[in-house]
């Protein structure tokens, strides 16, 4: 292994010469993962939907008592999405053209639907055929959820009437009619002034049932308007800036781009400087060669790897976030890292030997890193086949386990598998590698 350990620190020599150009390799995917990280925060930002009223929803509304103003309230509760309202021929051709993610349509009738208590209104949404259209669909039916709580009250009070109506009696209005009832307790009196007999029995017991029914019915009306409650605890875990995923995909784009860049660039300079001849003659044979250049890649992936995880560890602590950093799980992430640098740096290895010149090695590996990061940002479930090309290459397996190896609580089952891809996809590439290097000592 010394010619290996010789190649090796000679290369490590050659960036310690030049710390511009290390402090650029190691900067650059940071800057890149930041900037996904923010386009990940973006994607989550409120998509346009229309909001189409054929009803023509007044200013304010009463219901059961109660005044809201149904057009503020949807405006409110929709802290998701961004509701513009367009007419519905607009709305349909924003729709069509993709300019909205969603029309929700008031049809006419809600308000007198509303007002009467007896059926429900509704309200109707059409959506596009987009990936976004899930989460579009989530957050409208968080919208009527949130219709639905913040009006169940209202509707729960007119129930509570009602049934405070049967027990005494009195006046109230269904549907624009007013009526007037005497109620259980109208009843009992009413049959103290008839004589004695089995019907009367009948209907005194009958009375009594009811009375007591309708006296729990206000507890039984609100537990099945509410049969769960969430209660909600504020502040308990990382913000998305601190979150694992963030941690993993940093340090896997980190991670690719140098190992990338600096076995592939490293790899084709031999030749650019006429070396690659000599050693394989003399000192370095061509697997040794492709040893070295993936220990480099190893190295630097150890090294800058450390410096992130302590580094986003001491930010967390520093931030007291809830769920702070797993330092005894670092030696389990730094496994991870030497194996998927070891993977990454054998592809690198595999562009050096393909392009033959550092500056074409150099420009790509940036052309193949960037599309096999964002291939590996797209979730399985929108583009499968998106995920499975995302498979022949090291980066999703390499987020997969750091991801696994910091916070899963049984993480075992998953680093099994992804250490065995990445062990397998480096020895794949590397026999490519292998395959393809005799063209440089030409």
């Amino acid at each position: 292994m010394r010619p290996v350990w010789l190649v090796l620190r000679k290369d490590l020599l050659v960036l310690r010469r030049s710390p511009a150009l290390l402090g650029v390799l190691i900067a650059y995917p940071l800057v890149i993962a930041l900037l996904i990280g923010l386009t990940a925060a973006y994607a989550n930002a409120k998509p346009r939907v229309a909001f189409v009223d054929k009803d023509g929803i007044p200013h304010r509304v009463t219901v059961a008592g109660q005044s809201f103003s149904i057009d503020n309230l949807i405006r409110d509760v929709g802290k998701n999405v961004e509701i513009v309202r367009m007419s519905e021929q607009q709305a349909a051709q924003q729709l069509a053209s993709g300019r909205v993610s969603a029309v929700v349509t008031v049809p006419q009738g809600f308000v007198a639907d509303l007002k009467g208590l007896v059926s429900s209104p509704h309200l109707t949404l059409a959506t596009g055929s987009g990936g976004i259209t899930p989460r579009v669909r989530q957050q409208m039916q968080a919208l009527v959820y949130n219709l639905n709580l913040k009006l169940q009250k209202a509707f729960i009070q007119a129930d509570l009437q009602y049934v405070n109506l049967l027990l005494h009696g009195g006046t109230g209005r269904v549907l624009g009619h007013d009526f007037s009832i005497i109620g259980l307790d109208g009843t009992k009196q009413l049959l103290a002034g008839i004589p004695d007999s089995p019907q009367k029995a009948k209907i005194a017991d009958f009375v009594d049932d009811a009375r007591l029914a309708l006296a729990l019915t206000g507890n039984a009306i609100r537990a099945t308007a509410s049969p769960v409650v969430l209660d909600e605890e504020h502040g308990q875990g990382r913000t998305s800036l601190l979150s694992a995923q963030v941690q993993a995909y940093g340090l896997a784009i980190t991670i690719s781009f140098l190992g990338l860049l600096l076995a592939g660039g490293a790899l084709a300079a031999e030749r650019d400087e006429n070396a690659i001849g000599r050693l394989v003659r003399g000192l370095v044979g061509l697997g040794q060669l492709i040893v070295a250049k993936i220990g480099l890649a190893v190295t630097v992936a150890l090294g800058v790897g450390f410096a992130i995880l302590v580094g986003f560890g001491i930010a967390v602590e520093v931030g007291g976030v809830h769920g702070g950093e797993p330092w005894q799980r670092l030696p389990l992430v730094l496994v991870g890292v030497l194996l998927a640098g070891a993977a990454i740096g054998a592809v690198g290895t595999l562009v050096g030997a393909l392009t033959r010149e550092s500056r074409t090695a150099s420009l790509v590996g940036i052309l193949i890193v960037l599309p096999v990061v964002f291939l590996g940002l797209v979730p399985r479930e929108i583009v499968p086949v998106a995920a499975w090309i995302s498979d022949a290459f090291p980066f999703a397996h390499a987020v997969r386990f750091f991801a696994s190896a910091l916070y899963d609580g049984s993480p075992w089952g998953t680093l099994a598998r992804e250490a065995a891809w990445l062990i397998g996809l480096g020895a794949l590439f590397g026999v490519l590698t292998r395959l393809s290097i005799r063209r440089l000592a030409v």
